[in-house]
């Protein structure tokens, strides 16, 4: 018999986000999806399409191929204006099986237009068909191209920074720990700004407690993210996939750690803002209240999300400007 003992936080969350879960509710279903990951990841693009509708308009936006030794990753540049003073890398989330530039340009979109820099989207190859380490690999090959190339695609890499949102907050850190730990220089991390991200907690709190099918982070939906992201040489224990199995205490820039309420993964990013707090590591920690995981995406009629992604322009800047 399966046993649930989960909250039933629907009843909880807020006044937005309960708008969004009424928008689901008298959607029709975006098409047939036999649960192959062909056909959820053209669900989720279908959905995201109402979500990035009427983004603001940018200086230009511009797509580029970048070879990398794992094949041509697609890039999406983000100018806000001719000249920036720095450049921020952003992986999107998606539990590493889904989404892409598309489903989170809006996302982009306002963080380059909040924070007046140059913001790069990196279209990591997903899994199953590539596995960890590869999108962490790609990140770090991309942004050692554009260090070699700045000039040509007129960015600033002497700042950078790396963000990401789910599964993307944890490839973007374990980007900068994976920089730190093998020498690579591409330009001086300024900050790192994470959104409700799983940083390798096995079982917590949280987890127990939170996730559903109205999120997509029931306990077997995690699990599968995991098998598709790892194989028998990318065990749970790695230390680019449990991040607390690497040392979080010194070389990691400043941190900015979102958290939603009502989010299974919520137990992750609180540990590591204990963790990096206890080492003295600068990091600002906000949770949201009254949200579920992705809240991030809905800023089109939730100003708390547009909220979060402004925050987090925030604390770039100011760890640009001092």
């Amino acid at each position: 018999m399966k046993i649930t003992n989960k909250i039933n936080v629907l009843e909880l969350i807020s006044l937005e986000m309960q708008k969004v879960i009424a928008y689901y509710a008298q959607k029709d279903p975006v098409g047939p999806n036999d649960g192959s990951y062909e056909a959820q990841r053209l669900a989720y693009i279908e959905d995201r399409r109402y979500w990035n509708a009427n983004s603001p308009e940018l200086f230009s936006i511009k797509n580029n191929l970048v070879p990398t030794d794992k094949g041509d990753v697609v890039t999406r540049i983000y100018h806000p204006i001719e000249k920036t003073s720095a450049t921020l890398f952003y992986l999107h989330g998606g539990g590493f099986i889904l989404g892409n530039l598309d489903t989170h340009d809006r996302i982009m979109r306002l963080l380059a237009l909040y924070t007046g820099c140059t913001v790069i989207g990196i279209d990591y190859t997903l899994s199953p068909e590539a596995h960890y380490p590869q999108a962490i690999e790609e990140a770090v090959a991309v942004c050692q191209f554009y260090y070699q190339h700045a000039e040509k695609f007129t960015l600033n890499m002497n700042h950078i920074g790396f963000a990401g949102d789910s599964a993307g907050a944890m490839l973007a850190l374990a980007t900068v720990l994976w920089l730190r730990d093998k020498h690579i220089y591409c330009g001086d991390i300024c900050a790192v700004l994470l959104w409700y991200g799983l940083y390798g907690l096995h079982d917590s709190r949280s987890r127990r407690l939170f996730g559903g099918e109205w999120d997509g982070l029931r306990r077997e939906d995690l699990q599968e993210y995991d098998n598709a992201y790892l194989t028998a040489l990318g065990s749970r224990e790695e230390p680019y996939y449990c991040l607390f199995n690497n040392d979080l205490t010194q070389g990691i820039p400043p941190c900015f750690i979102a958290s939603a309420q009502y989010d299974p993964l919520i137990d992750d990013s609180e540990t590591l803002f204990q963790t990096f707090q206890a080492h003295k590591v600068p990091c600002e920690y906000k949770m949201y209240s009254g949200t579920l995981h992705a809240f991030l995406h809905y800023s089109r009629i939730m100003p708390t999300a547009d909220n979060a992604i402004r925050d987090g322009a925030i604390y770039f800047i100011k760890q640009l400007f001092g």
